[in-house]
């Protein structure tokens, strides 16, 4: 075969570690890119073995977001950090409209490593690309003294092009928009938790890890010039999500409990380990302030797209110079939904 002609001995990816050598620079650190990381990724613009991507720009606006993942453990149900890395940097830049085109990827590796577990997160990564339609074009490998990491760290940035005319901004909500949610929330949260060695509980919940550049293209063809702003609400959860909003834009927020979508898995746990839902990582969810002449038609779109079946209005834009996100109670009273004190729990994504 090419590689074996090009490199000698194949990579043991049954049994193999990584170890200082694969990223010095040399034939070995040439080895583990042809072997595990191209050999996932496989395309044009990958295969010509430069140090960049070189790509036409089409008409109109381009975006572009970078983000770096450090999950703990690098499997859980639902996905692992190679699927996190490509649903997330895709959704960053899907937030504005955008249809993503390319993504590159960085990875720092710990001496030690299993290559067997390196190949399964390329492998991860390279069918979640594939399935969003999205090539990884670039990237770069580093390789860490054992004990200076933790397995694999990984950032990925991706580049995407918004339609003409379209300009989403969290400084353009407006008291009387509507507050839309495309599904439950905390899903991927729990996911994870559930497999921490320090927590002691079980769930058959998976994560929500989806790319929603998708459904975020039905919502646009729907109601483009009533959509204001869209998040997916990641670390910090919903709550945070909404006070980022309320704060870009000057307005107040006031949303209703008893319409947020939570699965009863996702609140036994969050009781059991003292945690407040509203502040649960997603990775597969979104929230949309829209017009609310709009709203209607916007959530029966979204509920027609498998992501966003459980979609919903959970309340709306108010007018508060303080910029309070507040709670409607089940109990009939209210709450400040504040900004996260804190850390509920690290390494989320």
């Amino acid at each position: 075969m090419r590689l074996a002609r090009r490199h000698g001995r194949r990579l043991d990816l049954r049994h193999g570690r990584i170890d200082l050598s694969h990223g010095a620079g040399g034939r070995a650190s040439a080895q583990l890119v042809d072997e595990i990381f191209r050999a996932a990724f496989d395309n044009p613009m990958l295969d010509r073995g430069d140090d960049q991507a070189a790509f036409d720009v089409p008409a109109g606006q381009m975006v572009i977001s970078t983000d770096g993942y450090v999950i703990s453990p690098l499997f859980f149900p639902g996905g692992d950090i190679g699927s996190l890395a490509v649903h997330g940097t895709i959704n960053d830049v899907a937030m504005a409209g955008a249809r993503p085109l390319h993504l590159a990827a960085s990875y720092i590796i710990e001496e030690g490593f299993f290559l067997a577990d390196l190949q399964r997160i390329a492998h991860s990564m390279a069918r979640a690309a594939r399935e969003a339609g999205v090539a990884i074009v670039t990237g770069d490998t580093k390789v860490v003294e054992r004990g200076k990491g933790d397995g694999v760290f990984i950032t990925t940035t991706g580049v995407g092009l918004v339609p003409p005319g379209l300009g989403l901004s969290a400084d353009r909500a407006q008291p009387g928009d509507v507050v839309i949610l495309s599904g439950s929330i905390g899903d991927h949260g729990v996911a994870v938790m559930s497999k921490r060695h320090n927590l002691g509980f079980e769930t058959d919940l998976l994560s929500d890890s989806a790319a929603l550049h998708g459904l975020v293209a039905e919502m646009v063809r729907v109601a483009a010039g009533a959509l204001r702003v869209m998040r997916d609400p990641t670390r910090g959860g919903l709550a945070a999500s909404l006070n980022e909003i309320a704060q870009q834009s000057r307005t107040g927020c006031l949303i209703d409990e008893d319409r947020i979508p939570i699965r009863a898995e996702v609140a036994a746990a969050c009781e059991l380990l003292g945690l407040d839902p509203l502040y649960v990582a997603n990775e597969g969810k979104l929230i949309a302030i829209a017009a609310p002449e709009a709203a209607d038609a916007l959530v029966a779109a979204m509920r027609a797209h498998p992501l966003g079946r459980d979609a919903v209005a959970i309340g709306e834009i108010t007018a508060d110079d303080q910029c309070f996100v507040q709670m409607m109670t089940s109990f009939g009273g209210g709450r400040i939904v504040d900004w996260l004190a804190g850390e509920q729990l690290p390494r989320i994504c």
